[in-house]
């Protein structure tokens, strides 16, 4: 009987993670621009750091995740230590939505809540991303109360809630055992809320004291850092800070919780019970007072976190070279496809600032000291290849992680980065040919430089065109793209006639043709590329007829 009970507990476990993750998923994806535009606005005001943790794992219902994508952020360089520590703080906070959502069982409204996974799975049915999402989070929200349902099924008339008292709780009665307990069960299933969530229903059904539960709870704080240690590892060096800060954080709470419990458990306990009369909501309450009251007490004492952090993990050897990788995104982030979807586009704007660079630096070559350009438009076009194959790589990770609408945005980064890509190598090209011509002691008269000029002026003006029509999403001045694009086109030959014109007047070198017919042929394949990267956001499909058709 005990056997069958148990393993009847562990299905309404199960139950209950499934729903808690499907309510997540759902969550993000439905607020998943929210999401962005709250990790976008983050600053070094430590209360809106809070505000961001509490309200992204109120999200996604799981503050392991939140930390893990704070350390994604901190590894890619887009967040500092100190920001990433207010927002694991509010992380804490965010997590005890969980228990507050279980202890509703109290109320008898599981038989009305668990209605919800039928009608979720309905909606899924419906046509449409947006009811799918309201639907998953539906179902998710419904299988918690289903899962909840199950577990107190296996304490009714089974004797396991005799067995936990008796047999288990006697014996495990010191509160330094609990806490032990509830930090090694919470790294085991490697969400707090999920831990909670399960001694809640224990002690709603009699099998766990509500003085025991509170350092269960203590330890699930603990045991919840898991997760983000182990997302450290390979990481950055301020990575493994935040990790740690992580875990410091919740043993400072931890500690300072214990004592004075373990001194005062009796009108703690009486505490909780004059102000809610149900045990589970008793328990529900705590967590949230433990996590808040931390975080009050440590909010101030950020700096001295970081700086903690700082000499347990000192910084890498100088001579120690760091490989290469991507600015703004991280393994970590695919957790939050969303959010991992707004670092990608930053990343590809980073990336045609480089290819932007390059170009305005090899026209100056043209006209200047070449090998002055050398080295940096070097330097540049490996950053551009390296986030090139990167990123496509991790664009590669992340379409199935999202839905259809943002496959479209998936679909139109893979050709953007080839374009820009493209534009890279030309510009590599151009500096390439003014090195060639300074070498060879050639140069071109006034009037071909002149002409040039005006064509790299087009070619620039379009790069800002199509950089605004990406950022912003804005096809307002796409029509202005493609007339310039025309322009250049016209350019090409124009220059090409009267190039042969100096030639037959003997105003000009027949050693500077192969240049010059090279410099405005990849001027002019530059300017296809930057209308390619403009009409992106109509087409992902990389079609530019298309594209115009959509526009037109």
């Amino acid at each position: 009987m005990i056997l069958e009970a148990v393993l009847v507990l562990l299905i309404g476990c199960g139950v209950f993670i499934a729903g808690m993750n499907m309510l997540g998923n759902g969550l993000e994806r439905s607020a998943g621009g929210g999401m962005k535009r709250m990790l976008g606005r983050l600053t070094t005001n430590r209360f809106a750091g809070v505000g961001v943790g509490a309200g992204a794992t109120a999200i996604i219902q799981s503050s392991s995740a939140t930390s893990v994508m704070a350390i994604g952020f901190v590894n890619a360089g887009v967040m500092t230590l100190a920001q990433a520590t207010s927002v694991i703080m509010g992380a804490n906070i965010g997590t005890t939505v969980t228990g507050i959502l279980v202890s509703l069982k109290s109320l008898n409204i599981t038989l009305y809540a668990s209605l919800l996974a039928f009608i979720g799975v309905m909606m899924m049915f419906l046509k449409g991303d947006r009811w799918k999402q309201i639907g998953g989070t539906f179902c998710g929200l419904g299988l918690i109360f289903v899962g909840l349902d199950i577990m107190g099924d296996a304490f009714d008339g089974t004797g396991l809630d005799v067995f936990f008292q008796t047999k288990v709780f006697a014996n495990i009665n010191f509160p330094l055992l609990l806490i032990l307990c509830g930090v090694a069960f919470t790294a085991l299933i490697q969400s707090s809320s999920a831990a909670t969530g399960l001694f809640i229903t224990m002690v709603g059904a009699g099998a766990l004291n509500l003085d025991s539960a509170l350092f269960l709870v203590l330890g699930s704080n603990i045991g919840t850092c898991v997760t983000a240690l182990l997302a450290c590892l390979g990481a950055s060096t301020n990575a493994k800070r935040t990790a740690l800060i992580h875990l410091t954080f919740n043993v400072i709470g931890t500690i300072v919780f214990s004592a004075f419990i373990w001194i005062f458990t009796t009108p703690v306990v009486n505490l909780l019970q004059s102000v809610v009369t149900k045990p589970e909501m008793q328990l529900a309450w705590f967590h949230v007072v433990f996590n808040v009251t931390t975080t009050l007490l440590l909010l101030p004492f950020v700096k001295q976190l970081v700086w903690f952090a700082e000499k347990v993990i000192p910084d890498k050897k100088k001579e120690e070279k760091e490989e290469r990788q991507l600015r703004f995104v991280d393994e970590r982030l695919l957790k939050t496809p969303h959010v991992a979807l707004g670092q990608v586009k930053k990343e590809v704007e980073y990336m045609a600032a480089l290819a932007k660079e390059n170009l305005e630096r090899s026209f100056a070559a043209l006209s200047n000291e070449a090998e002055k350009y050398e080295t940096a438009i070097t330097e540049n076009e490996r950053a551009i290849n390296f986030t090139n194959k990167a990123l496509t790589k991790y664009l590669i990770s992340l379409a199935p992680l999202v839905d259809r609408e943002n496959e479209r945005a998936i679909g139109s980064y893979f050709h953007v980065l080839n374009d820009l890509e493209r534009v890279g190598d030309h510009a590599e090209n151009f500096g390439e040919i003014a090195l060639q011509m300074q070498s060879a002691g050639l140069a071109f008269s006034e009037n071909a430089l002149a002409e040039l000029k005006g064509m790299q002026e087009k070619v620039l003006r379009m790069f800002a065109i199509a950089e605004t029509a990406f950022d912003k999403l804005d096809a307002g001045r796409l029509n202005e793209l493609t007339a310039l694009e025309n322009e250049v086109d016209g350019l090409k030959k124009n220059l090409s006639s009267r190039h042969y014109a100096r030639l037959a007047a003997g105003e000009c070198k027949v050693e500077l043709s192969p240049y010059f017919s090279s410099y405005i042929s990849g001027l002019e394949r530059v300017a296809d590329h930057l209308v390619n990267v403009g009409y992106s956001i109509l087409n992902p499909t990389g079609s530019q007829s298309e594209a115009r058709a959509a526009l037109a």
